[in-house]
């Protein structure tokens, strides 16, 4: 499974504050209290609750979603890019049959490229962020790829988080930019090859203006590209392709290369600079991306990740997936053997007489007592952990939740399920409730002590 970089972490982080400004609080006891046991400032705390919220609910599967609808997005805009390219090879050259208006192909080539340019730049300097319609084309086709209903947050809260540094514009300019040069790219290799394998007469065409225009223009566009070796039509060779009767044999290398010298100077090479300025601005703004703690989903989780006391919160409606057990603490960073046991009655003789390295967890009864011991197994997670129930009562939700909980604190866990007390019966429909209720998480259950394999680890 890939990492996550610091990008996807405050991604994530923005993603589970929306979703909670929009649907309300999320049930986050055992996130938050994990967040208080770990080190670090405010945001570090923000950033571990909402991770392990993240892949609590499946938002964590759904950013993976989302970056390969992302992905196969550039990669459907990227062979659009060529075949586009191609086409406007084709549609400036033609079939070969009549001589090539050259400054029709110039603008064939370089017309729709130039004025989506020019307005890119423009929304960048004046309106501060770039409409592009490209980039805005990618995240739709991204966010309708991931095909993931858990990613309805993910968009609005990478615009959100890249807003804050303004990096919008580089991230949609590199994707615009780059787009742009692949097709260019493709546009020069088709035209390189049928230049190769037709042959081709480049005239120009007018009825207003005069030959001295043309030969000015035609000069003055090839002056960059004669810097770097490509040629330039004579003004004799500009003045005799006037005619479009004419075409001379030896101006037809002239102004090919004139050409795609002007689509290479004026076309790919702006292209090319600007993708890797948006990529560098990119690549150096993300490093810098920070939590806006200021925000009020971030404010109203200051006493509960950093509190001055320890206070009580609210009982939320659990989420479906939230008895779900997942791998618990590895065998090196956990040590020792405890007994806990949930809501016994008086009745039952509580707790059994235990070999001398098993801790006696007591009987969790009230919500305090809960917090206080999953607390202490947050920071100290013991070896083997045995859960005992009585299976006289209905394995309802809260109790599942709570065993899942201890669960993914311990690194192995079995249930107890108690045997009735003398003179009393066990009800076989309410056993295999228990039965079927912890299937689910795959834990071992037994309805015997077992206090070998809690002292030994082994039966």
């Amino acid at each position: 499974m890939t990492a996550l970089t610091p990008l996807d972490e405050l991604w994530l982080t923005e993603a589970v504050r929306l979703r909670e400004q929009h649907a309300g609080p999320l049930e986050d006891d055992e996130a938050s209290r994990r967040a208080r046991t770990s080190a670090g400032d405010l945001a570090t705390r923000i950033k571990n609750r909402a991770l392990w919220l993240a892949e609590r609910d499946s938002m964590l599967a759904a950013l993976r979603h989302w970056k390969q609808g992302a992905r196969l997005s550039l990669i459907l805009l990227g062979v659009f890019a060529v075949i586009s390219g191609a086409g406007l090879a084709f549609a400036a050259l033609g079939d070969g049959q009549t001589p090539v208006n050259v400054f029709w192909a110039l603008g064939s080539l370089l017309g729709l490229n130039l004025i989506l340019l020019l307005g890119w730049a423009l929304g960048l300097i004046f309106a501060g962020e770039s409409t592009a319609s490209l980039g805005r084309l990618w995240l739709w086709l991204s966010e309708k790829l991931s095909r993931d209903a858990q990613a309805a947050q993910l968009a609005p809260a990478l615009i959100l988080l890249l807003q804050r540094k303004r990096l919008n514009r580089w991230l949609l300019g590199t994707c615009v930019n780059g787009l742009w040069l692949l097709a260019l790219l493709s546009a020069l290799t088709l035209l390189l090859l049928l230049m190769a394998t037709r042959r081709y007469g480049f005239v120009w065409e007018t009825t207003i203006l005069g030959s001295d225009t043309f030969v000015s223009l035609t000069q003055g566009l090839g002056t960059l590209p004669s810097l770097l070796g490509f040629t330039v039509p004579s003004e004799n060779m500009i003045r005799a392709s006037g005619d479009s009767a004419l075409v001379i044999e030896n101006a037809r290398q002239a102004w090919a290369a004139w050409l795609v010298g002007v689509l290479v100077l004026y076309g790919i090479a702006p292209r090319l600079l600007l993708t890797l300025l948006c990529y560098g601005r990119w690549r150096a703004g993300r490093e810098h991306l920070t939590l806006d703690l200021t925000e009020p989903g971030f404010v109203e989780l200051r006493e509960r990740l950093m509190p001055s006391s320890e206070r009580l919160g609210v009982n939320d409606a659990a989420p479906e997936q939230l008895h779900s057990v997942q791998s618990g603490p590895a065998a090196t960073e956990s040590e020792g053997a405890l007994l806990v046991a949930i809501e016994l009655d008086d009745q039952r003789p509580w707790p059994p007489s235990l070999p001398a390295t098993v801790i006696d967890a007591g009987v969790l009864d009230n919500r305090e007592s809960r917090r206080a011991l999953l607390d202490q197994l947050t920071r100290y997670p013991p070896a083997r952990l045995v859960v005992a129930c009585d299976p006289h009562r209905s394995p309802d939700r809260g109790s599942l939740a709570l065993i899942a909980e201890l669960a993914r604190c311990a690194a192995a866990t079995r249930i107890w399920l108690l045997a009735a007390p003398l003179g009393e019966a066990l009800d076989v429909h309410r056993l295999s409730d228990w039965h079927n209720a912890l299937h689910p998480l795959e834990l071992i259950w037994t309805d015997s002590a077992p206090l070998t394999w809690l002292e030994t680890g082994h039966d």
